[in-house]
């Protein structure tokens, strides 16, 4: 699959962009284990033009985490425009506009999934920043607005249209938010449709390799993006790209190479902020980790991570954890 000149190769899985999620240490890690492509946070295209810094910093990209993708949110054409070519000075290897971010703050206020309630300004916007920058240009959207409005097969044809070069779809309405299940029937008769030539990423539900397998052999979607899922469990890519090479996850990682990951986690969130805000923003990691759901006293152990104010707290539980685990695997055997 290629999107403009960059070439992720047969069936390539993604990292979606998710907020206060991929950044710059979680994408590398991702990378590491195997995704094909990364995305960054969302950027506000109005936060990026007055230049603030938390917005300015998402644009920061490791030669390592290559290619990956900012993904850009707005309401108006011209911000949109003058933050595209912002980010285009930040060199990254696409240009991603995101039209289906489903949250009241963003979507409540025409941007992001917002934008399918007026698809005449969704085109206006994508044409403009299509003929703004040489980066290749994509959009990440949803099935509709609404169950009455699933107009995406059509939708995907106007923005092939304004010169776009791939189009990920994630299989809900924005009514829907993140509950029910994604429509996947929906996103291959996107892909079906003749008259799309760009390559198709389905987004939704993907949570483990026999899902992504999937998508790939039942709906026929080029790529595949994988978000919440990723989320606390970075090494889901390292299995799925398994399961697609060899049909099986031949080497699992071990405990200690998770536990490993998780640490790492912590000390590069610390050291990209500071320790008060740095361990509030990983928290939200290890508080879904499907590591600490095999444990007793799951609940209270969450709890503590949760108001952990110190990587030595962290690590302290964490070790426990490990300890608990390792005593369990043990008496198993």
């Amino acid at each position: 699959m290629k999107i403009g000149n960059i070439d992720l190769g047969s069936r390539p899985v993604m990292l979606a962009p998710m907020e206060d999620v991929t950044d710059q240490s979680f994408r590398l890690i991702c990378k590491e284990l195997g995704a094909d492509m990364t995305y960054s946070e969302f950027v506000s295209a109005d936060a990026l033009i007055r230049n603030i810094a938390a917005t300015t910093r998402k644009l920061s990209i490791d030669e390592g985490e290559r290619p990956t993708a900012i993904q850009i949110y707005g309401r108006e054409t011209a911000p949109m425009v003058e933050a595209a070519r912002m980010v285009e000075e930040a060199k990254p290897d696409i240009l991603d506009i995101n039209f289906g971010c489903p949250v009241k703050k963003v979507a409540g206020k025409g941007a992001g999934a917002g934008m399918l309630r007026d698809i005449p300004k969704m085109l206006e916007i994508t044409r403009e920043v299509v003929k703004a920058v040489k980066l290749p240009v994509t959009v990440k959207t949803r099935l509709g607005w609404d169950h009455e409005s699933k107009i995406i097969v059509e939708l995907a044809e106007q923005l092939q249209d304004c010169g776009i070069q791939a189009l990920t779809v994630h299989g809900r309405t924005r009514s829907q938010m993140y509950n029910g299940q994604a429509d996947w029937e929906m996103i291959a008769r996107v892909k079906e449709n003749p008259r799309l030539t760009i390559p198709v990423i389905g987004n939704g539900d993907i949570t483990t390799p026999q899902r992504l397998v999937e998508a790939f052999d039942r709906y026929g979607v080029d790529g595949v993006m994988v978000g919440r899922a990723a989320i606390g469990n970075p090494w889901i890519f390292s299995d799925m790209k398994q399961t697609l090479l060899y049909g099986e996850v031949r080497e699992p990682m071990t405990l200690s190479q998770k536990f490993g990951i998780l640490r790492r986690q912590i000390d590069e969130s610390i050291s990209r902020i500071d320790q008060y805000r740095g361990i509030l923003h990983i928290r939200r990691h290890l508080a879904v980790c499907s590591l600490f759901k095999g444990i007793p006293f799951f609940r209270e152990t969450r709890i503590k991570m949760l108001r952990a104010e110190t990587r030595q707290e962290l690590f302290d539980i964490i070790e426990s954890v490990e300890e608990q685990l390792a005593a369990g695997l043990t008496l198993n055997q």
